[in-house]
Order: C-alpha cells, then structure tokens, then sequence
C-alpha cells in the first residue's frame, strides 16, 4: 500500500508524556497508511527552517498541527495600558511555529487536521471557527484519546479528504500501468480498449495485405 505523506506541525517535546503522545500519533498515523513528517524531528535540512518547510510540505498531501504547552505564565496583562486591559491567569502558548505553519498548509490548500491540549490559548489559527475543526486533546495527554470516537472520526474525514487531494495530484510518469488502469474512470479505459482493438485489427488487416 503507497503511504501517503502529511506534514506533521509540532513543536520539540519538553515532557515525557508529550513525548509518548506524539510518538503514539505518528504511530496510529503510520498504522493508517499515513507518513508524517516534521523539520528537525524527521526530516533535516540545510537550509533556511520555513525553505526547508515550504518545500517538506510541497511534497505532502495534508498537516496536522499538535499544539502542546511550550510556555506558561501564572499571571499577565493583555492589552495593558488602554481602557481594555484586562489581568490574566494561568497563561499556556503553543510554539509559534504551530501558527507559522498552519497559515502555510492553509495557504497550500492542505486539508488540515487541528489538535490543541486542553488549557492553552486558542490564539489565531488555533481558534475555533475556521475551515477545519479543533479537537481539544486532555490536559492529561491521555494515550486512549487516540482512540476515541472523537478522534477517530476526525481523522476518518481528514483521511478522506487527503484521499482525494492525492488522487487530483496524480502525476503519470510516476504511475505504474496497473495505477494507470486503477484510476481511470470506465469510460476513459472503455474507450483506451476500443482504440487498441481497432489499431490491432488494423495492423492485422495491413500485414494481411502486405503477405498477399
């Protein structure tokens, strides 16, 4: 079965549970038929990071953004200083490569599937509202959300989604004769048979000719 490759968006693991949560998700992924890759996880490169992440996600058909606590702040100010400040508590961010990222695989037509941990701020492409849903993963980085029916039914819509980006990316000359035949419509391989019917009847009537 050809795998198909997604970018994976997700920021250097500072927790062990973080660690085991995206080591199973890369795991569940890759048991789907799915290969993940992320910039400096699994992929390397010499070049510039977002060169290096335009071209990793140029070859991939989807994203997935992990948005996991990177920093936390007890207490802050938003807005401070105008009519609106306003006190802040218990403040949790993501990398701001998960921003950086997600405005990428959206401006690459990527179908985009959006995890956040429970807690942290849901700041712009991390909202709720957009052209993708936001699962919202247990503070306690559960491994058996993997396998919930949230989950699985998020990931089943963004497998079809991804399904179809590849099949409209085909690119012949890397198709074998069998993918070639598996992805025609009917019609088209229909047609295929008739034309080669009629060259070979044609070639048999010309070499008829040709020994008389």
């Amino acid at each position: 079965m050809n795998k198909i490759n997604v970018f994976l968006s997700v920021g250097t693991t500072s927790t062990e549970k973080q660690k085991e949560f995206v080591d199973a998700l890369e795991k569940r992924l890759q048991n789907e038929g799915i290969e993940p890759y992320t910039v400096g996880r699994t992929s390397f490169s010499s070049e510039a990071p977002l060169k290096a992440i335009s071209k990793l996600m140029k070859e991939s058909s989807g994203t997935i953004v992990i948005a996991l606590e990177r920093l936390y702040f007890p207490y802050g100010i938003e807005k401070k200083g105008s009519k609106d400040e306003k006190n802040l508590k218990e403040i949790k961010l993501s990398t701001p490569w998960n921003q950086i990222e997600a405005a990428m695989a959206y401006s690459n037509n990527h179908p985009l599937m959006v995890m956040v941990e429970e807690g942290l701020r849901n700041d712009g492409l991390l909202e709720y509202g957009y052209d993708w849903y936001v699962q919202t993963i247990p503070n306690s980085l559960d491994l058996d959300y993997l396998n919930s029916k949230e989950f699985n039914e998020v990931l089943q819509s963004w497998k079809d989604k991804l399904k179809k980006k590849k099949k409209k990316n085909i690119n012949p000359s890397e198709l074998t004769i069998y993918d070639l035949i598996y992805n025609m419509k009917p019609s088209h391989l229909w047609s295929i048979l008739v034309s080669i019917s009629a060259l070979v009847t044609g070639a048999f009537l010309l070499g008829s000719k040709i020994i008389s």
